[in-house]
């Protein structure tokens, strides 16, 4: 395994790229302030412009270090920014597996968020593929996992469409501790 950090990936409908400071807005008014938007997610709505902006500041930071994988959603023929996804590594998942963790190496956990307005569209199935096929062709990995909150089936269907498979069910935990009943599921290299 490779790590390649977050190169820009464009697919028929979407351009996956780095964020900035500069999309504060459009993430703030498209997904991160809608509470409807992120409740099933470890993460709140967020209170202000100003929060957004701290995350993105924050994330910026990390854009070099080749293991930081974070993409913002855009239209690839209007750059409306409209959701994001990401890659990153959860130690607190390695039991549980069906599989031989050991022999594949580390949990990495892939995340999705979409504004309202672009749900039920097939964006986030086309945004999960494109970041699945970057992690096993470019960056040379064997497996990515996927969790999502019990109740939020719609994402299940996300998962499933991109091939992952259910693989146990798991208490994950919000940022602020609070645990939640949770689907796990797995994606092999060799099952593609």
């Amino acid at each position: 395994m490779k790590h390649c950090g977050t190169q820009e990936l464009e697919t028929g409908r979407l351009l996956l790229r780095r964020l900035s400071i500069d999309d504060s807005e459009m993430m703030y008014n498209n997904w991160a302030s809608d509470k409807q938007v992120t409740r099933y997610l470890r993460w709140n709505a967020h209170r202000s412009w100003g929060e957004t902006a701290e995350i993105l500041n924050e994330w910026e930071k990390h854009y070099e270090e080749p293991t930081f994988y974070q993409w913002g959603i855009t239209d690839k023929h209007t750059g409306v920014l409209f959701g994001s996804i990401s890659l990153f590594p959860d130690p607190a998942q390695k039991a549980g597996w069906h599989l031989n963790t050991e022999r594949l190496g580390d949990v990495w956990e892939t995340g999705y968020v979409l504004g309202r307005k672009w749900w039920n569209k097939g964006y986030a199935t086309e945004a999960l593929c494109a970041v699945r096929d970057y992690w096993f062709d470019t960056v040379g990995a064997d497996w990515l996992a996927a969790i999502h909150n019990n109740e939020n089936v719609a994402s299940g269907a996300v998962m499933l469409k991109a091939g992952f498979v259910y693989d146990h069910d798991v208490i994950d935990r919000k940022f602020d501790g609070t645990p939640v009943p949770c689907r796990a599921y797995h994606l092999l290299k060799e099952d593609l």
